[in-house]
């Protein structure tokens, strides 16, 4: 029994159209759009000489396109991670990007495999599909944990201004111009918001609500109490910092007890599959004998739903809400 090689081809291809995806992000909105760019790209966007109203409409438009597409069907599995992820594509681009990347896909495996006609196609769509969806929830993971980290910081921020005298409309914009992305540029939208008519408390909570973030919802409410109600903001913004730096220490404490069990999870699922190959590469014969029984398939797919149940289980587990 030989390893087959067309499974490694496979992924080989889904690895190829994910890079691609993201180079053709990269291509067509610059580095500003990378999360490591250490100007923000509303900053960025300013530098470059586009108006303030300029710049703002057309980060308010990338910041509520998605959404407003959920009746595409095949989209609508996307819209919710996109518009966490903040991706400056519109929906039709990211169909388009689709299409590209499984017409790539069916050039690869048309090369690389011989497999027919159909299965050629819908594996490049399911790839096409596949890898944008993987592209743009990473991004979303790594965006909301990126807020996440950032909040407090900013919130002190504007603690520190709010003390020295300054409004919160300035303390908003001095967030904007210190703090790097994603959160400069999400202060940055609420600040020219607020200078052209918006409430500040009614944009924070749109915001808390698009990112569907806890902490920016307390964010929210203690600025639209402080607004009807009074009171000192720069006290009350300097509890809430303090109250979402020990939520974030205790959101790692709890990471950091359930890594041994997540990886356990992972090992189990995998170590079988990595010990079929070992066995095939040291005995290509080793299961020649009982390959012919009628249990052997049956038997495989058993085998490969209790991994993927595995893997659920331990998910479910180790899934501690704080």
């Amino acid at each position: 029994m030989s390893i087959p090689i067309e499974p490694l081809i496979y992924g080989l291809i889904f690895v190829a159209v994910l890079v691609l995806v993201e180079g053709i992000y990269l291509t067509v909105f610059g580095k500003s759009i990378s999360l490591n760019s250490r100007v923000n790209r509303r900053l960025h966007m300013l530098e470059k000489g586009a108006g303030r109203e300029q710049v703002m409409e057309q980060l308010r438009k990338e910041m509520s396109q998605h959404l407003k597409s959920r009746s595409i069907p095949i989209y609508s599995i996307l819209a919710d991670k996109a518009q966490m992820a903040n991706i400056a594509f519109s929906p039709t681009q990211l169909i388009m990007v689709m299409g590209l990347l499984a017409a790539v896909a069916f050039v690869g495996l048309t090369v690389g495999t011989g497999a027919g006609f159909p299965i050629r196609a819908g594996v490049s769509v399911a790839m096409g599909v596949g890898a944008v969806f993987v592209w743009i929830n990473s991004k979303a993971t790594k965006r909301m944990k990126l807020i996440e980290e950032q909040l407090p910081d900013a919130v002190e921020l504007m603690v520190r201004s709010l003390r020295v005298g300054h409004p919160f409309t300035s303390a908003l914009n001095i967030v904007a111009k210190e703090v790097a992305d994603p959160l400069g540029t999400e202060m940055g939208m609420i600040a020219d918001e607020s200078a052209y008519g918006r409430d500040v408390g009614e944009a924070l909570k749109a915001m808390a609500e698009r990112l569907d973030m806890q902490d920016m919802r307390f964010l929210a409410v203690a600025v639209t109490i402080q607004q009807t109600s009074g009171g000192n903001l720069a006290e009350i913004l300097d509890g809430l910092a303090k109250v979402i730096r020990s939520r974030f220490k205790l959101f790692r404490r709890v990471n950091a007890i359930t890594a041994e069990a997540k990886w356990s999870g992972k090992f189990l699922s995998g170590f079988p599959l990595l010990a079929l190959i070992g066995i095939n590469i040291a005995q290509p014969n080793y299961y020649d004998e009982v390959m012919d029984t009628p249990v052997f398939i049956p038997a495989c797919l058993v085998v490969g739903g209790f991994l993927l149940v595995n893997l659920f289980a331990m998910r479910m587990l180790v899934n501690i809400k704080v």
